[in-house]
């Protein structure tokens, strides 16, 4: 299925593109998401979701495809397993950008792919669901932006002072993978995030499966 979503940035479009480009910046902005491990082009982590009180976490791994920085365009491909084998994700990412006066304006078109429990969701409700986490990202990036927008020369590839990325490029210490300590996040719930669309398409069908669940702890407890 194919989601395309739309929003703005109020930032220069070279300060948007350095800050698109660097994953380490922007993960802590990605509802759910942690990062893990960087090596090279290579990104893993892993995103936390649950369904009232099921939780489910898929980790994955995403790379660069393409990074035109003259055409302010990138592709991502990105992929994922539900770690207890419920159903997999492949997603390829691509990201224009243009100047909108004195921000950003950024469209991001999703080609995704899943299997397992999440692709009876359908795309309308994936559609709802991309649209208010895009909208959960954008308001943490705008907030992360304008926190450091204090020089427009600086990167933002070591954010809050954090020199220890830039110091091991120097040292040469870049050879393997290098592990990323990010705080482990909330997990992203569907139920809230999807609202009354989920509920409208999947309400009684949802509502069933959680008293199930519940009624099986309770008789294994």
């Amino acid at each position: 299925m194919e989601l395309k979503n739309e929003f703005r940035v109020g930032v220069p479009i070279e300060q948007a593109w350095r800050a698109l480009t660097d994953v380490e910046y922007i993960a802590p902005c990605m509802p759910g998401a942690q990062l893990t491990e960087i090596d090279g082009e290579e990104f893993k982590g892993q995103v936390k979701v649950k369904v009232g009180p099921i939780t489910a976490q898929y980790k994955g791994a995403a790379k660069f495809k393409e990074k035109d920085e003259s055409q302010y365009r990138l592709v991502l491909d990105a992929t994922g397993r539900d770690t207890r084998g419920a159903g997999n994700a492949a997603a390829e990412v691509t990201a224009e950008m243009t100047s909108d006066g004195d921000g950003t304006k950024i469209v991001i078109v999703t080609d995704l792919k899943v299997t397992g429990k999440v692709a009876q969701f359908g795309r309308g409700v994936m559609a709802d669901v991309s649209e208010k986490l895009i909208s959960q990202f954008v308001e943490s990036l705008e907030q992360k932006l304008v926190e450091s927008d204090g020089s427009e020369t600086e990167t933002p590839s070591a954010p809050n002072g954090d020199m220890s990325t830039a110091e091991n490029d120097l040292s040469g210490d870049s050879s393997g993978p290098r592990k990323v300590d990010m705080p482990e996040p909330e997990p992203v719930d569907l139920l809230d995030t999807a609202g009354a669309p989920l509920f409208k398409r999947f309400g009684p069908f949802a509502l069933v499966a959680l008293v199930l669940v519940l009624l099986r702890r309770r008789k294994r407890q």
